[in-house]
């Protein structure tokens, strides 16, 4: 077994090569650790500032052996890691967090939502569809409109569709390729809101300010932190992450999405099992960001303050808005975070910047 805390000198793998790879290998690099990547893209922005770059598919055995073989912790860096190269690292010897079961929940819809309910966690009413039939079923138990989503796959609103009526079924089913599939109840809610939290090897747990979120199309357009707004939903979003994270018997950063509805409470949609374009703030507005926080949590180190020291408005640079970085880097109290992607394609995260307040001012 690999001896906890890991000291520096030592090497973390991750499996994946975006622009959260690369922020997690810059914060490794920070704590002297060196980072291992695997990823199929060649040129990738994590493999960019990584000691060891292993470019292949994730399921590849040779590249599985020769990651094993480097590090003494494997992270990833999105959820749809192939559980099947999960499971190879661990037969291998190799000591994985978070751990499989955080995986595997998190990677479909319908065992996501199942499990939060079983620990006491409220969400949307859902049910599975497999078939136009069930999807009737579901139009007569709680009524128009529902929103129909793939259960494994999709980000960013993609994988997922509005159905106005039951007569729209076969249609949608269609739109969405006939893949399994859950059905939501619409959410009634007053604001959308985040939560980043952390668990270390041995229990403790660290939670970051709640946060209000802005999307646009699906995608997250801006993050202000910390969210404004009485103590209640702060509180409620802490129970509920901690009681997540517990049940998950869960080691590192997780993201978890919240609606507001308008009495108060809150009602999860969805969880990441790692770190999250909601606590991009961090980077910015607190003495250790998620990307330290997780790197900590993995190697067994004690975990970090989450208090904020700034208000923060974080917006994603989508596009060609990232290269406006000039005009950028002159506004005094914006730091400007860009993740090295070649192509600027519409609608594709480029970057971000963090806008910053005192915590004692007027909110933006």
């Amino acid at each position: 077994m690999t001896p906890f805390p890991l000291p520096p000198g030592s090497t973390i793998g991750i499996l994946g090569g975006g622009q959260l790879g690369r922020m997690l290998a810059l914060a490794a690099a920070r704590l002297g650790f060196d980072v291992a990547i695997l990823t199929p893209e060649a040129d990738s922005p994590a493999g960019r500032v990584a000691a060891h770059v292993i470019v292949a598919e994730y399921e590849e055995p040779g590249a599985l052996k020769t990651l094993a073989d480097l590090c003494q912790v494997i992270t990833f860096e999105f959820e749809n890691v192939p559980a099947g190269a999960v499971l190879e690292l661990q037969r291998l010897g190799a000591e994985v967090a978070p751990n499989p079961r955080a995986l595997a929940v998190a990677q479909d819809r319908l065992e996501e939502k199942t499990f939060l309910n079983q620990a006491g966690i409220p969400t949307v009413g859902f049910v599975p569809i497999d078939s136009e039939a069930e999807l009737r079923a579901a139009f007569r138990r709680f009524g128009p409109p529902l929103l129909l989503k793939t259960r494994r796959g999709g980000y960013d609103g993609k994988g997922q569709i509005w159905v106005e009526k039951a007569d729209d079924s076969a249609g949608a089913l269609a739109a969405l390729g006939q893949l399994p599939a859950i059905a939501e109840t619409p959410a009634d809610f007053r604001r959308e809101v985040a939560i980043i939290a952390a668990r270390g090897r041995d229990g403790e747990i660290a939670l970051y300010p709640l946060t209000e979120s802005h999307h646009e199309n699906g995608i997250l357009r801006r993050t202000t932190a910390p969210a404004a707004g009485p103590p209640r939903p702060h509180a409620e979003a802490e129970r509920i992450a901690a009681t997540l994270l517990t049940a998950l018997n869960y080691v590192g950063v997780l993201g978890l999405e919240l609606f507001e509805r308008d009495d108060g409470r809150l009602l999860v949609n969805e969880f990441a099992p790692r770190v999250h374009n909601t606590g991009h703030w961090t980077l910015d507005g607190c003495g250790v960001d998620q990307f330290e926080q997780h790197i900590r949590a993995v190697a067994g180190w004690p975990l970090g303050p989450t208090a904020a020291t700034h208000h923060v408005e974080m917006t994603n640079l989508l596009g060609e808005e990232a290269l406006t970085w000039a005009n950028l880097a002159r506004e005094p109290e914006t730091r400007v975070w860009l993740y090295g992607k070649r192509d600027h394609l519409p609608g594709r995260k480029m970057g971000h910047v963090n806008r910053l307040s005192a915590l004692d001012s007027p909110r933006r």
